[in-house]
């Protein structure tokens, strides 16, 4: 599995797939299915008829087209809610054209597939949890000291730390620790800002 996040994009979905997959046939009620998901510790069920897969029920299309409607599970068949046809990916798609399609067409889950035979699944969820174990990963390196790029050094604005500084220009909030060094700097940088040496003078007093 690449830790890298890039490397990791470009790579194939295949090193997500997850063949923990439940189905069950269209003409089973919905009941049914959450007792198998609970079970298998799965998000949905596929749903097949005759051996092929046609559908696919989640535990989100149970609770708003059977329970918020104050159907009864056991009584709603499967076929009557399933989401048709399925979206399927090959093995060898990438994890940035997988997370495309799920984009695309609102989707958290997404078969893998291969010549018509369902090699198992793969959710959005399980890619993200990848994603930034892969980001804390790098994050980690980075701070033991191993040069690893993180962000583009262009992109980073450098915030003044003031918590420690007894003075700080009136002109460019700049914090110094002496009287000296903020005189200089006004001085050196502001002499033409209409600042007096009375002025200068009154800060320090």
């Amino acid at each position: 599995m690449p830790n890298d996040i890039s490397a990791l994009l470009s790579s194939p979905i295949e090193h997500f797939l997850n063949t923990n997959v439940a189905i069950l046939e269209g003409d089973k009620f919905t009941d049914q299915a959450l007792n198998l998901m609970k079970e298998r510790d799965v998000r949905s069920v596929l749903v097949s008829h005759m051996g092929e897969v046609v559908g696919i029920v989640s535990k989100t299309d149970i609770l708003f087209k059977v329970m918020s409607q104050g159907r009864n599970p056991g009584k709603v068949r499967l076929r009557e809610i399933m989401t048709s046809p399925v979206l399927a990916v090959g093995p060898q798609n990438t994890v940035q054209e997988t997370l495309s399609i799920m984009d695309k067409h609102v989707v958290r889950q997404i078969i893998i597939s291969s010549h018509s035979s369902v090699l198992g699944m793969v959710s959005r969820d399980d890619i993200f949890e990848k994603i930034h174990m892969a980001t804390v990963s790098t994050a980690h390196t980075a701070i033991k000291g191993t040069p690893v790029c993180i962000i583009n050094p262009k992109a980073i604005v450098y915030m003044k730390d003031v918590s420690s500084a007894k003075l700080m220009c009136p002109y460019c909030e700049s914090p110094f620790d002496t009287k000296e060094g903020l005189s200089n700097h006004i001085d050196r940088f502001h002499s033409g800002s209409g600042v007096l040496e009375g002025d200068v003078r009154r800060m320090f007093e």
